[in-house]
Order: structure tokens, then C-alpha cells, then sequence
């Protein structure tokens, strides 16, 4: 599959934006030239989470492990083209299974471990896969028993440690059936190699189909901000699903040589321990954490970072104090970063600015033929604001539009949608992010809101409309609609909204709780507070003004809510 225009790959490939090298190629330089240095490794209590030994991979293991499962899946009919749902958590065998994929030219669908067979059964439907892959189980989560679910006649349900099995055998055979394959089906850097979901304000997750080239050039712009050196070793704790996790570690890992600790779920003291032991140079981690750990020095202290250079954060607003914090007594520097599945690469470093304040909560404005940001993310990434009524470009500071963004990194296009709004007319894509440009001088952009009503919830995102829709079909109340609601830990959580017919007597919210989970819904997604109201705020066209919602549940009590 290939999504760009014949004129997109010309220009691209002519400005030096887009290579030819695939995943698999850049983890066949690193096995090559560094085969005995360490490529992925998981956490080391991986079997209290799914009763299998922690594993830890070198470049050339890796490789020779993902052309084993590369020839499983030949063997069972997938080819090139071919889309796989892929739900595991963060493990070996989920960057096993990005490489053997590309490695027979199919497509990667990796989901959350956290969706349910409410959220999968969509995905299936738009994507029209020949088989899921996961495992028994992770923790709580049945994973093998929600795949089951989806699997069909034309779905084959494919598990590691049954259908799958990586451990080592005699490799000769895999590599000389791989290498027949690879060539009558050659494989392209324009190559579409995964489709990743995003939850938009439609209320059902999208899919974002991405290139090896649009990939690796988001690795190459996060590779920039993080400052990233040959034989790096970082810590992932974001689900190795999206943005984050694969443009921010997995492609610049195999791009650069470097080495891929895992982690998950979040568990703080873990992290740190891994943090220390693993000598991480580079690692991410949600604004939350970074606060609870700029507030305690003392647990900070117990530990040898030595080896830390720095640590990049995002999702949501970022705070100065913290900044300040790690730079001044723990000497690390915080690097905000801004992104989507969809391409927007956006962050702000130590070499923009040393001020705390401007760092926390401003990009640069990269692509605006700004000379003070030099960096391949400044003439491969394009950005500009535009007037949310009238569409014109916004070059003045203090005037808040929608950031509209192009360029190496950007996707073609939601899967199966009509994207025909979603490009301006000369092809920026329109983020529904409201920003204004700001700074002395004005080199930068400042988030001022968002046009989507997407739910943050520690990272995770929520789409309220897709919520709504299924408490459409609960009998205690006659209207609903869910809202964000602030939250010291998560940053945000789900309210349920609603309204009840004369003297009834409203709904619990567990009873709120058993239904959604009945209906197939992700925990993650469920309301953690319910507000009873007369009516919705609605608009002249009958749509539920949720930012009405959001300040009235604001200046309530808590009310009911866990």
C-alpha cells in the first residue's frame, strides 16, 4: 500500500526528506555492524505480568528472531499487503513483530492493550485483517480471550507461545526461505508499514496509515531534540503503539544503533530502578511523574543516574517549577515534546531556549524560514496558523488560529475517510489544534486550547462522542454526554453528563460502570464521576456544547464520583 502522490515521493526523495531504507533494513546495518549490542530488552519482572521469562535481544538475535516469525507468518498464507492487528503490551515480541512485518512487506495495526472487543470489532471492520497477534494474557487483561473474540474464518488468531514460538531453532532454513521471498516481492521506503489509531472526535478510533520514510523522518527530528548518540541506551514506558514510542524510540534505535529497554505498566519505582541499572541516557515519561519526582528529592537521590543526559516529556502542558527542578538540582534538562500519529513534530529543547517558562509551554515555529532554528526538523517539517473563520494565514503574534501542518513527516490521510477537509487547499493537514505565535522575538507557537474534545487521561486519549453514543442505549437516563474534568494524578477524566425523566431516581455510577463494561467498552474509557442535569447545553443546531459542560461540572462539588 501506498498512500502518497507519485509528485509527494518525487519531491521528497529529491529534497533528501525520504531515503529508501525500510525498518528492516536499518536493522540489518545495526546486526551487521553491531551484532553482540544489546537491541531490546524487557523489564526484569515480566513474568509476574505474563508468566514468561524477561528476554533480552543483541541486533543480531533480533534479527534472526523476527525472520523466524517472518517465515511463521509466510507460512500461514500472510504476504505482502496483508494488515495485522497486533495487541501486546510493551515486550520483546512487539518489536519482534514491527520487523518480521516489514520484512514481508504486510502491515502492522498495533492497538493498546487497554481496547476491548468494542474497540477492536471497529477496527477490524475498517481494516479487514487476516489475523490478530497477542498473547494469553498481560496482568488483569485477557488479551487471548478478547483476540478470540475478534477472530473469524477469514481472521486468524495468532498467539506467541502457540502459533508463534521464538525461541531458538537452526536459522538456515527461515533466512534462505525469507531471502526467496524478499525477491520476488521487493519492499519500498513509500511503503505504508503500520496503521496506528487515533481517537478523533467522530467517536471512533481512526486509522492512521504511516511510511517507512514518513517514520523515519520523525525519528530523524526526535533524534534531533533529544540529541541522540550511537549506542544510546533508552526507556520506553509509553505504549509502543504510537507517536511516542515508535517515532521517539523505536526507528531512531535501529536508525542509530541503539538499545531499547522496556517498560510497562507504569510503575514508578521500577522505572527508576530501571532507569539506573539499564544506565539509560534518554527516556520519556508523562508530565505527572516528572512532577511527583521533582517533588522528591530524597527518593531522587537514592538512586545513580549518572549516566542520564536527559528526559523528554509531553502530552499535556508541561509545569516551569518542574523544569527548573531537574535542571537546577538534579542537573537534567527536560526537552517538551508535541506530537500526533498523524505527523505533527513539534519541541522545544535547551538550545531554543534556557528559559523555564517559555520551554514549558512553547515551540519553536519550525518550517517558517526562521534561520535561528537550523535542523533538519526546520526544513523538512512545514507549520503555519490559519484564522479559524475566514482561513487566512496569521503572521502576528496574540491572534489564536488553528495550526495547520506539512511536510516529511505528515500522513497521507485517515484509513477509509474522506479526507477531502482535512488537507488545505495546497496540502497542509489541519491539526484542530488552536495555537497563537508568541515569544520577543516571535519565533514561537504557543498551544492555546484545541478544537477536538478529546479526553487526556494520563496519556491515554478518549473520545467523548464515541461514549456518548453507547450511552445512548442506557434505560436510566434520557440524555448523556460525557466531558473532561481536571485531575491532579491523570491530568484528566471522563464525567458523564446527564439528564433523567421526572422523578426517577438517577443512576449509580456503578450501575453506569456495569453497563458500558457490558457493551465492550475500554476500563480506561469508563466515567469516573456522574453530574446530574436539567438539560445539555446545546448550540442552534442541537450539538452538545461540551466546553459549557466541562465549566459548569467545573464549579460543581465532586459529587459522585470514585
Amino acid at each position: 500500500m501506498i498512500t502518497s502522490s507519485d509528485q509527494r515521493i518525487s519531491d521528497y526523495h529529491q529534497k533528501g526528506w525520504w531515503g529508501d531504507e525500510t525498518l528492516h533494513d536499518l536493522l540489518a546495518l545495526q546486526a551487521n555492524n553491531k551484532p553482540d549490542l544489546l537491541a531490546v530488552a524487557d523489564q526484569p519482572n515480566r513474568h509476574e505480568l505474563t508468566g514468561q521469562k524477561a528476554r533480552r535481544l543483541t541486533f543480531s538475535e533480533l534479527d534472526r528472531v523476527s525472520t523466524k516469525i517472518a517465515c511463521q507468518l509466510l507460512d500461514r498464507g500472510i504476504t505482502q499487503g496483508d494488515c495485522i492487528i497486533v495487541q501486546l503490551p510493551n515486550v520483546v515480541e512487539l518489536v519482534i513483530c514491527y520487523i518480521a512485518i516489514s520484512k514481508i512487506g504486510a502491515i502492522i495495526s498495533p492497538v493498546p492493550v487497554q481496547y476491548g472487543q468494542h474497540e477492536l470489532h471497529h477496527i477490524s471492520k475498517t481494516l479487514c485483517p487476516v489475523a490478530i497477534v497477542s498473547m494469553p494474557y498481560f496482568g488483569s487483561l485477557p488479551l487471548g480471550e478478547t483476540a478470540a473474540a475478534i477472530a473469524q474464518d477469514e481472521i486468524q488468531l495468532l498467539l506467541f507461545g502457540s502459533e508463534l514460538d521464538i525461541e531458538s531453532a537452526d536459522m538456515s532454513d527461515y533466512q534462505q526461505q525469507l531471502k526467496a521471498y524478499e525477491q520476488d516481492h521487493p519492499t519500498s521506503a513509500d511503503n505504508i508499514v503500520t496503521i496506528c489509531w487515533t481517537s478523533g472526535t467522530t467517536g471512533t478510533p481512526k486509522g492512521v496509515p504511516r511510511s517507512h520514510n514518513m517514520w523515519i523522518a520523525t525519528a530523524r527530528c526526535c533524534a534531533e531534540a533529544g540529541n541522540y548518540q550511537t549506542e544510546d541506551r533508552f526507556l520506553n514506558i509509553f505504549p509502543l503503539v504510537n507517536m511516542a514510542s515508535v517515532g521517539g524510540f523505536l526507528y531512531p534505535a535501529l536508525m542509530l544503533g541503539c538499545s531499547l529497554i522496556l517498560h510497562h505498566p507504569l510503575d514508578p519505582s521500577l522505572y527508576l530502578t530501571q532507569l539506573q541499572d539499564e544506565k539509560i541516557t534518554f527516556t520519556l515519561a508523562p508530565p505527572v511523574l516528572l512532577n511527583q519526582l521533582a517533588k522528591s528529592a530524597d527518593m531522587w537521590n537514592r538512586f545513580d543516574f549518572s549516566y542520564l543526559r536527559s528526559i523528554g516529556s509531553g502530552s499535556a502542558p508541561l509545569a516551569p517549577w518542574m523544569i527548573e527542578t531537574f535542571s537546577q538540582q538534579y542537573g537534567l534538562e527536560v526537552i517538551n515534546f508535541y506530537g500526533s500519529n498523524e505527523g505533527i513534530s513539534l519541541f522545544c529543547t535547551p538550545l531554543h531556549t534556557a528559559d523555564s517558562a517559555i520551554r514549558a509551554a512553547m515551540f519553536p515555529r519550525l518550517g517558517c524560514d526562521i534561520e535561528h532554528f537550523k535542523s533538519f526538523a526546520n526544513n523538512a517539517v512545514l507549520s503555519k496558523i490559519v484564522d479559524t473563520d475566514s482561513g487566512e494565514v496569521i503572521t502576528e503574534p496574540g491572534k489564536v488560529g488553528e495550526l495547520l501542518f506539512a511536510g516529511a513527516t505528515v500522513f497521507d490521510g485517515y484509513l477509509g475517510s474522506d479526507n477531502s477537509a482535512l488537507f488545505s487547499q495546497d496540502g497542509y493537514f489541519r491539526t484542530g489544534d488552536l495555537v497563537e505565535i508568541c515569544g520577543d522575538p516571535p519565533w514561537f507557537y504557543r498551544i492555546a486550547g484545541r478544537c477536538k474534545d478529546i479526553i487526556n487521561r494520563g496519556g491515554m486519549k478518549i473520545s467523548p462522542a464515541e461514549i456518548d453514543i453507547l450511552l445512548e442505549g442506557f434505560s436510566k437516563v434520557s440524555e448523556a454526554a460525557v466531558c473532561a474534568y481536571e485531575d491532579d494524578l491523570q491530568g484528566e477524566k471522563v464525567c458523564a453528563c446527564v439528564v433523567i425523566e421526572p422523578h426517577i431516581q438517577p443512576p449509580s455510577l456503578e450501575d453506569m460502570t456495569r453497563f458500558l463494561l457490558d457493551c465492550g467498552l475500554a476500563k480506561f474509557k469508563l466515567p469516573q464521576r456522574i453530574e446530574v442535569f436539567l438539560s445539555l447545553p446545546r448550540n442552534p443546531l442541537g450539538k452538545v456544547q461540551r466546553f459549557v459542560l466541562e465549566e459548569q461540572v467545573s464549579h460543581r462539588n465532586k459529587g459522585n464520583q470514585l
